[in-house]
Formats: C-alpha cells, sequence, structure tokens
C-alpha cells in the first residue's frame, strides 16, 4: 500500500470516528465562513473606487440645485454608516442644500483622490455653494481638502467641526497609533479577511489599552462584510497620526469653521480640541459655543442622538448662512 493510500485511509477513519453532530457543526461553520469571505471579497471590491454617495431629498433639490453640503465620516465609519449620519441630519442640512456622503475608497485614504473628485463633482453639477460636515476624524479630512479645493478655486463657505481632533494628541485612546501606524508606514498591509484578527492584534500589542468588552464589540463589527476594509483602517490610522494643523492656517480664504462637542466625548480630548481649533484658525473658527448635552454617546453621534445635533445644525445655519430676507424654514422637530 502507497504511502498516499495509507493516509488517505487514516483520514477517512478520524471522519468515521466524529460524531455526526460534531461534523455538521464542523461543516456548517465552514459554509459560513466560505461564504461570508466571499460576501466580503465581493462587497469590498465593489467599494474599491471613491463614490460621493447622494442622499434623496426632493425638497432640497428643488430649492438648492446649486448648493451641497458634503458629510466626511469618522475613522472606521461605513458607507452605510454614513449614509444613517446623513439621514440623520437631512431635515436639518436640507434647509441650506442637497447632501452627499464621501464614501473613502477600500483601497485606503487619498486626500488628492478626493479633491479630484470633489472638483469633476462641483463642475459636473455645476456647483455654486459647496459646505463641509467633518464627522469627528472627517473634520481633520475636510479642513485639508477645503484647502486644497480653494487651490482650484472652489470655495468651502462653512465648515461644521464636530467632535473633530485637532492633532493626533487629542485622540484618548493611543492604542489606535501604537504598533498599528507603524506597521502601515513600514509598508505592511493588514488583508481584509483578516480584519476580525487585526482588531484582536491591536490588543495584544496594547495589552493594557482597551478592555476586553471593546475589543470583543469593535471585532465584530470589523466582522461585517460592509465594514471598512482594513487597508482604508490602516491609511486612516497613519492620517490621524501624521496630521499638522499647521500646514493650512492662512490657506482657507473666508471659510468659516464652526466647531461642535461634548465634554463628556470619552473619545477627543474636548478640552484641548476646542482651543486647538482655536488657535489654528483664529479668523475662521465662528463658533464653539455649542454643545451636544444629553448625546449618547457624548462623541459625533448624530446618528444616535438626531433631535440633538439637528438643532444645532439649524441653530449654526440660521446664524451664519442666513437665508435671502433673512427667512428661515425651521424643521418642527
Amino acid at each position: 500500500m502507497t504511502e498516499d493510500a495509507e493516509r488517505l485511509l487514516r483520514y477517512a477513519h478520524g471522519i468515521k470516528g466524529m460524531s455526526r453532530r460534531s461534523f455538521l457543526v464542523g461543516s456548517g461553520l465552514g459554509l459560513t465562513l466560505a461564504a461570508d469571505l466571499f460576501l466580503t471579497r465581493r462587497i469590498q471590491e465593489e467599494r474599491e473606487e471613491l463614490q460621493l454617495l447622494p442622499v434623496e431629498d426632493e425638497e432640497a433639490a428643488r430649492r438648492f440645485p446649486r448648493a451641497r453640503w458634503i458629510i466626511f465620516p469618522g475613522y472606521k465609519t461605513s458607507w452605510e454608516e454614513g449614509g444613517w449620519i446623513a439621514n440623520s441630519l437631512r431635515p436639518a442640512l436640507g434647509q441650506r442644500g442637497q447632501i452627499s456622503v464621501m464614501g473613502y475608497s477600500n483601497r485606503g485614504l487619498d486626500i488628492t483622490n478626493i479633491v479630484a473628485a470633489l472638483n469633476r463633482y462641483v463642475r459636473i453639477f455645476q456647483v455654486e455653494t459647496l459646505y463641509f460636515y467633518g464627522h469627528s476624524f472627517g473634520g481633520m479630512v475636510a479642513i485639508e481638502v477645503a484647502s486644497q479645493l480653494r487651490g482650484l478655486g472652489i470655495n468651502v463657505k462653512l465648515i461644521i467641526l464636530d467632535s473633530s481632533p485637532h492633532s493626533r494628541a487629542d485622540v484618548l485612546d493611543q492604542a489606535v497609533f501604537e504598533g498599528v501606524v507603524r506597521l502601515y508606514d513600514a509598508g505592511y498591509r493588514v488583508p481584509t479577511v483578516l480584519r476580525g484578527g487585526y482588531e484582536l492584534g491591536e490588543r495584544i500589542v496594547n495589552k493594557n489599552e482597551r478592555s476586553w468588552q471593546q475589543v470583543v464589540n469593535q471585532t465584530l463589527e470589523q466582522l461585517s462584510p460592509l465594514a471598512p476594509s482594513s487597508l482604508l483602517i490602516q491609511s486612516q490610522s497613519s492620517y490621524i497620526y501624521h496630521y499638522n494643523v499647521t500646514r493650512f492656517q492662512g490657506t482657507l480664504g473666508d471659510t468659516q469653521i464652526a466647531f461642535i462637542g461634548n465634554p463628556n466625548d470619552g473619545t477627543v480630548n474636548y478640552t484641548t480640541t476646542r482651543p486647538g481649533w482655536a488657535e489654528a484658525f483664529p479668523d475662521n473658527l465662528v463658533s464653539a459655543d455649542y454643545v451636544t448635552d444629553g448625546a449618547l454617546p457624548a462623541h459625533a453621534s448624530p446618528q444616535w442622538n438626531p433631535l440633538i445635533y439637528q438643532s444645532i445644525v439649524v441653530a449654526l445655519q440660521d446664524e451664519f448662512l442666513p437665508l435671502p430676507r433673512g427667512g428661515s424654514l425651521r424643521t418642527a422637530y
């Protein structure tokens, strides 16, 4: 008997000794994993190209054909959650323009591509008035993109920074950087199919930074086929880590900036972030006094607390983006 035949017989004997239940459970788990990996791969490939995702609003389209709000989602935010954020803010933002969400590419965060996409977007839709809403880390991106667009002759009228850090020092959980950025900058890329293990790996590297409950929750989030790719997450971490706000000082012209946040924020240090933006853009910051009182969680959560955020956005628009003749169409909350 050949060696291969003996190995095959031993394998068959092992299967025979396995209980029917164990065999079915193992097969089921294998099929589930295979299906998840197939679905994940397909969805991730479809999202390799950066996209501006429009939010349907017939009334806003009728009243503001040449005005747009662009929402820049935060760290690890999927396209679906970005849409959820946009729809939560739509009753308020829709009072000044139509809304689109920046769908970051799964190939990684690339500011040059974002600027080019917005440049085309403005030209194609003949946008005359542009506003940005920066959700958490998305505010850092919004500032840089506005700076670069101004160099192309495209001005952003208002940027709302929703609990956006102005530097990596404002981020309370430094575990997002340790090891992750070092590996990314060294050229190491975590495969998307291992994104759940990526979260666990962060825990191993930073044993004292997060509780196991936090790690479990974040790992489960990343197991969803709709979650951003590991490459996008790595590039976002690197972007935050290397962000230098001084590069954009004096480059925004007459763009107005409004910061909103919460002293109870457990993700971004409110006490350093708020004065940080004020110091960086003393001629642009028009408001830093609106607080998202009562929001849970306290950090950048319009999708969970729409009424709180809508009222603040309406107030900011009425104050800094008054409608012609001073009129304002308030939404009944």
